[in-house]
């Protein structure tokens, strides 16, 4: 029967057909050679045994791994939305607990995990009814993503809008109520305790004790903090590098569009664009309006075209000619970072955006 452990290869030692180990040679000072026996059976990894026991899912996302941001997209919208000092939400916001389960669809998207069916039937549909499918289940190591991947790999094949619904628990059908992800914020609370950006301590508010997470790496919180406002108040045409994640990050551009557009469907925006005036916050606004427009589409950028702008509120006389300049230079950086024109796990970000754009709370 096959061991559980996976054997590590040594060089320059096989078996004989009888099942006896070889042996080694070592060459001496003067030239001479020494037999060197080799073990049959594994040791500890410390004694340099020949079975060692990993998990063969790190080694497959090795790579992948060097290309990801340190945060995911639901935890950088949670990050704007807490209190610094005080560690909790707002209270009367509605609009989180549903952005971050779509949050959840565009990082499994952006990390090529799930994908639209390849069908071209499909197009007569509204971009959130156009079914997904799981194309690589492999782990991504975070504990929401992977069992979001797990849902949608065994259920019955389903639109970006019923997944957002049934995750958010927006469902009267008693049978698919076990696909709501519950206690999220919460989840993604702790792990961004486990990553060293939050820290957690008991509040007492009168009748009861609550668990908060105040910032605890605040130079974390300050720097997508900075690309959200540097990509809303830039006064050039050309995307600003503080806009963006570090360079080699998997789609920066379109990661940085999604966390603006995301922010402002989960109405934590504004925490954000605080410490700008009131016009200039309004006009930060109004470009955010622009870029959903251009991105809840499918292509990219055909809003323009005559493809629709989705739901979105408009702030009239606002996006002037600069804020169209840099969003039409985004939009032309995202479709360099697309390639594929019909690239399947893109098609998803836009129907996840049409589906923020439809949001009450931007209507």
């Amino acid at each position: 029967m096959a061991s559980g452990l996976s054997r590590r290869r040594v060089g320059n030692a096989s078996t004989t057909s009888d099942g006896n180990p070889t042996t080694f040679s070592s060459a001496s000072p003067n030239g001479a050679t020494s037999p060197l026996p080799v073990s049959g059976h594994a040791g500890t990894a410390l004694e340099g045994g020949s079975k060692i026991a990993f998990d063969p899912r790190d080694l497959d996302t090795e790579g992948e791994t060097s290309k990801m941001p340190k945060l995911t997209l639901m935890e950088e919208v949670l990050l704007l939305g807490l209190n610094d000092r005080q560690g909790y939400l707002s209270f009367w916001n509605d609009n989180i607990s549903y952005t971050l389960r779509g949050c959840i669809i565009l990082e499994l998207a952006l990390r090529r995990r799930i994908a639209m069916t390849k069908d071209s039937s499909r197009r007569p549909y509204p971009l959130p009814d156009r079914i997904i499918e799981v194309i690589d289940d492999r782990q991504t190591g975070e504990t929401l993503l992977d069992e979001a991947l797990k849902m949608i790999k065994s259920s019955e094949p389903m639109g970006v809008g019923s997944w957002i619904d049934l995750m958010s628990g927006e469902t009267w059908n008693v049978m698919k109520i076990g696909y709501q992800l519950k206690q999220v914020r919460e989840r993604l609370a702790k792990g961004l305790v486990d990553k060293g950006v939050l820290r957690t301590e008991k509040k007492n508010f009168l009748l009861f004790d609550m668990a908060t997470h105040p910032v605890a790496d605040t130079r974390t919180k300050e720097e997508v903090v900075t690309r959200v406002l540097t990509l809303l108040s830039t006064r050039t045409s050309s995307i600003p590098p503080n806009a963006l994640l570090k360079e080699g990050t998997q789609y920066r551009h379109l990661r940085a569009v999604s966390l603006v557009c995301a922010a402002y469907a989960a109405s934590v925006l504004e925490n954000a664009l605080t410490r700008l005036n009131y016009d200039a916050r309004e006009a930060a606004f109004g470009r955010c309006d622009d870029i959903l427009a251009e991105f809840c589409v499918w292509p990219f950028g055909s809003a323009r075209e005559g493809g629709g702008g989705g739901g979105t509120r408009r702030r009239e006389g606002l996006s002037g000619g600069t804020s169209v300049d840099s969003v039409q230079e985004l939009v032309k950086e995202v479709r360099k970072e697309q390639g594929d024109a019909e690239d399947l796990c893109l098609e998803i970000v836009a129907a996840v955006m049409e589906v923020y754009s439809r949001m009450d709370s931007l209507l």
